[in-house]
């Protein structure tokens, strides 16, 4: 049993967008994120600050635009377009949740899907789709992928069980793992065998939000589980949706929660503004 942690993969994959950056600002382009907050939710200015952090500490220019909480749909898509049209800027972070009167949809509609770091324009949703490698999936994702490359599974014809089917991860997850010919079944809250589609996978992905759904009993041995669970627990700490310490010793590859999955999502939203600016100028 091998517990993979984030902080391996992120190591990996810092030193190369470093020499990525690095690459690009010697060719006078100068990789810049946009951090756009309505309001002050404390959420969003906490995770605004470490998404900076992060993108700071592999060369990348991090500028911010914000906005009073009671700004209009209509002023507020206004100062949204001036972002998009920006050629400094090429990558956008909307921070989110946004306040009642700010329509998300349309607003995922009329961000520039190349700047689109984040992964909310359906466009890039239709792209990971179609398999397009333009496309910016969504972060958590592709930290998913990041993972599983880093263990060095080849995908192709591996049976996957992904316990979850949110826009946000489940989905999108599948799809990637389908375009490397991976044989995937997609489970939710209304599978009714849950532990016969796990024990039948090599590979289980749980990303339901429900701490210890994951249990020995749905787990074949030599299996690779990744637990995308973040959840607080009766002790006040953050515990996943596998039973990690049930699970792991039959398991081949397991990655912990915290010290998992999470602590590669911001790393990979780096990754996506390089990815970016080599998008828009290099092309």
């Amino acid at each position: 049993m091998t517990v993979v942690k984030g902080a391996d993969v992120v190591k990996e994959m810092m030193e190369e967008l470093r020499q990525e950056v690095a690459r690009l600002e010697a060719k006078g382009i100068h990789p810049c994120a946009k951090i756009v907050r309505v309001g002050d939710n404390p959420s969003c200015i906490a995770y605004g600050k470490g998404a900076a952090k992060k993108l700071e500490s592999v060369g990348i220019q991090v500028t911010y635009a914000t906005f009073p909480e009671d700004i209009s749909q209509k002023d507020f898509l206004a100062e949204f377009r001036k972002i998009n049209e920006d050629k400094d800027v090429h990558g956008i972070l909307l921070l989110r949740p946004l306040p009642a009167q700010l329509d998300e949809k349309e607003i995922s509609r009329v961000i520039d899907p190349r700047k689109d770091v984040d992964a909310i324009s359906p466009i890039n949703m239709y792209k990971v789709m179609i398999g397009d490698d333009t496309a910016f999936p969504p972060c958590t994702p592709e930290a998913v992928m990041r993972i599983i490359d880093h263990i060095g599974i080849d995908l192709t014809g591996k049976k996957v069980a992904i316990v979850g089917a949110s826009m946000v991860v489940g989905r999108p997850l599948f799809l990637l793992m389908l375009n490397r010919n991976a044989t995937c079944v997609q489970c939710h809250i209304y599978t009714k065998d849950l532990v016969a589609e796990c024990k039948h996978a090599e590979i289980i992905v749980v990303a339901a939000g429900k701490q210890g759904l994951i249990r020995l009993e749905h787990v074949s041995p030599g299996a690779t589980v990744i637990d995308v669970g973040i959840n607080i627990g009766e002790d006040d700490k953050i515990h996943g949706d596998v039973d990690f310490d049930a699970v792991a010793p039959v398991t081949e590859y397991i990655t912990p929660v915290p010290g998992g999955v999470g602590s590669v999502t911001s790393t990979v939203l780096a990754a996506h503004v390089v990815k970016a600016a080599k998008l828009l100028y290099e092309n």
